[in-house]
């Protein structure tokens, strides 16, 4: 098998990469290949494809599989995205004891506020950057809500992370992480200290299990880490993503605009066709593995593209079509298997734990805009969008707006 180098198709595959994802299924759902930053590895980009290999066993989370170890695992500590189970189990009960439906369903009014307010801070300008004005505040100041983190601090969060999902090289990324652990090394002990209060970290610090289990130091600062990361990063670009899906398809919009009951499968519709995250974090082989009638061998990293699936038209009739009414079509007419389980929050396992909340916020920031811009559009006088290096994230550094 030829290997394939994404590299090759310089800026246009990282502008748009779903023309070269269709060109590759053409000649299968899996292929070997090198990313834009050199490295080798297994992509998996058929939709049915990808489902299995993300609830597969035999694909581990664990670079140990390899010999190998994740920067953010060793500076640190042990998330959930580098352990399998019984590790991954253990730690996501115990996660999962705090971080409730009922939690993230009491944040409602507060995400509402946090929204109101925020876009009565932008309305005077009558343009903006909406990455600025509200697509990045909104989840940065909810997920720093939760987790109980000041908001003197949220600012620095910002460089921070940017530099560990989208690196712009590996001494950024190293520095970025080494920032991040020591903070929170100092935030965690600081709550430690204080005593008893209603924010998550804390209640990290004082949940156990039945049999008396708790996090260790070391997993709680990691536990932290990936909520900060992974509660706001994603949340940023799918408002984003949202908002610019909508506004470059006017029918949609007005669609939208008519009827607010679509929202729900407007916001599933953005996760499908242009959903915050392009690809899984990594898998690796400890065994030879067949995916579709591609045998990927031992001790091999494999990467399952969430993206690419979204757009696979064995799944979605059109598939490059942004239909806000997919979901509801499907629902009427039966056809669930063509429409229905995009893969933009993964499968299995490993499924985001912060889905409800991302869901959440999307729908409260997307209807209120809409509510309050009626007027609001793209701000074509800026030029072409300036997407996000990288093989994780699936998002723009902004997006210029009038209203």
């Amino acid at each position: 098998m030829t290997v394939v180098d994404l590299g090759a198709y310089g800026p246009d595959f990282t502008a748009d990469p779903y023309p070269y994802y269709a060109k590759l299924r053409e000649s299968g759902p899996v292929h070997e290949i090198r990313t834009p930053h050199g490295e080798r590895l297994w992509l998996i980009i058929g939709h049915r494809e990808a489902r299995a290999a993300l609830a597969d066993p035999r694909l581990s989370k664990s670079p140990a599989t390899v010999g190998g170890s994740m920067l953010d695992e060793r500076v640190i500590g042990p998330n959930l995205l580098v352990v399998d189970p019984p590790d991954h189990t253990r730690l996501r009960g115990l996660v999962a004891r705090e971080f409730t439906a009922r939690r993230v369903a009491g944040l409602r009014e507060r995400i509402q506020h946090i929204t109101d307010e925020l876009i009565d801070a932008m309305l005077p300008a009558g343009q903006g950057d909406l990455v600025d004005s509200l697509s990045y505040p909104l989840p940065i100041t909810v997920i720093c809500d939760l987790l109980g983190v000041p908001a003197a601090d949220r600012e620095a969060f910002r460089a921070w992370t940017t530099q560990i999902v989208a690196p712009g090289g590996p001494a950024g990324e190293y520095s970025a992480i080494h920032e991040i652990g020591a903070y929170f090394t100092e935030l965690i002990e600081d709550k430690r200290c204080a005593g008893p209060s209603d924010d998550l970290i804390s209640a990290l610090l004082r949940t156990r299990a039945e049999d008396g289990d708790r996090l260790s130091a070391a997993e709680l600062r990691a536990m932290a880490y990936l909520l900060l990361i992974a509660g706001h990063e994603t949340t940023v670009n799918l408002i984003t993503n949202g908002v610019h899906a909508l506004l470059s398809h006017p029918d949609q919009l007005a669609a939208l605009r008519e009827d607010f009951g679509l929202l729900d499968g407007a916001v599933e519709e953005m996760l499908r066709y242009e959903g915050p995250v392009l690809n899984s974090t990594v898998r690796f082989t400890g065994e030879s593995v067949t995916v579709g009638d591609t045998v990927i061998p031992a001790y091999e990293t494999v990467l399952v593209s969430l993206g690419a699936a979204g757009r696979d038209p064995a799944r979605y009739p059109e598939p490059d079509c942004f239909d806000i009414r997919r979901t509801a079509t499907a629902t009427a007419t039966g056809a669930k298997g063509q429409n229905h389980g995009h893969l933009a929050f993964g499968h299995g396992i490993h499924h985001c734990l912060g889905a409800p909340l991302a869901r959440l916020e999307a729908r409260i920031a997307i209807r209120t805009l809409l509510e309050r811009c009626p007027d609001l559009t793209l701000d074509a006088d800026t030029g072409p969008l300036d997407w996000l290096p990288g093989m994780l994230i699936r998002g723009v550094r902004g997006l210029p707006v009038r209203w």
